[in-house]
């Protein structure tokens, strides 16, 4: 399976700031790629870069093979893109501005009804945008974004809007279009959100990459080194993954005192801590 994005000691400066120092990674053809941090971290600026809207100050960026700086404006149709920069025109109807966009991708108008049940607005579709609240126009945005089902998606807090029935949604979505062999970059504050959708996830502290593997391998390279056991008598202990921990469960078995049995496992927001130090 081929890269379809490349990068390579990424650095950006706004002045004498900088806000990328050394970022590297990739991004495999047809998995979800998750980018993590807390706010000010360089996730949007990253976004931007890729999709032509920052230029960065160095390093080598390809995608689909492709050297950044060489990137065509007809390529565009490739990538949809959902940032804080994405707006809509607020007086024309739902419908209208996804019609503008269907003109400019080429797109057949069938195509509108398909997203808007997707990001369960078909009843608006009439509906000025400038009626909508914040969470619809973010529905909106998606299915802007989604419309001519592009190879690559960034999408930059997709979700940070939505209620929890909409959130899952838009989940559902995202998994159907991955399926169908969208390939999505995707931005997220939700650790939850990271842990159900992405294939793999990068931490980004400080400008640099501090840790990038599976949702899997990263909950089991930083787990604590002991088991909780809950006793009968609703007592709790704790006892280490070695040979003496062995020897305690055991007996606690052979006696049938034992309720329940844990392992440490942390979640991705206790991972970004241990990294990092710092709340996501």
């Amino acid at each position: 399976m081929g890269n379809i994005i490349t990068v390579q000691n990424m650095m950006k400066a706004f002045g004498t700031k900088k806000a990328l120092t050394d970022v590297s990674f990739n991004i495999k053809k047809g998995e979800i790629f998750g980018f993590l941090g807390p706010s000010g971290s360089g996730k949007t600026t990253t976004v931007k870069i890729l999709t032509s809207q920052l230029k960065h100050s160095s390093g080598n960026i390809s995608i689909f093979g492709q050297d950044l700086t060489k990137w065509k404006k007809e390529n565009m149709k490739e990538i949809g893109i959902l940032t804080d920069n994405s707006a809509l025109y607020d007086r024309l109807t739902v419908y209208d501005n996804l019609k503008l966009y269907c003109d400019l991708y080429d797109v057949n108008n069938k195509r509108i009804d398909e997203v808007l049940q997707d990001v369960n607005l078909i009843e608006e579709k009439k509906t000025a945008v400038n009626k909508l609240s914040k969470g619809m126009k973010q529905r909106v945005l998606l299915a802007r974004a989604i419309l001519h089902k592009p190879a690559l998606l960034f999408l930059d807090e997709p979700t940070s809007a939505l209620d929890p029935v909409n959130r899952q949604k838009m989940h559902d979505v995202l998994r159907q279009l991955n399926e169908e062999g969208t390939t999505i970059f995707l931005t997220t504050h939700d650790m939850s959100e990271a842990e159900i959708l992405c294939d793999r996830i990068a931490f980004l502290h400080n400008g640099e990459i501090a840790a990038l593997d599976t949702p899997e391998n990263l909950r089991l390279q930083y787990a604590e080194n002991t088991i909780e056991i809950t006793l009968t008598n609703r007592e709790k202990e704790m006892v280490t993954k070695d040979e003496a921990g062995a020897q305690r469960i055991f007996e606690w078995l052979n006696r049938g005192e034992i309720l329940t049995i844990h392992s440490k496992e942390p979640n991705l927001g206790d991972i970004f801590i241990q990294l990092t130090g710092r709340g996501l």
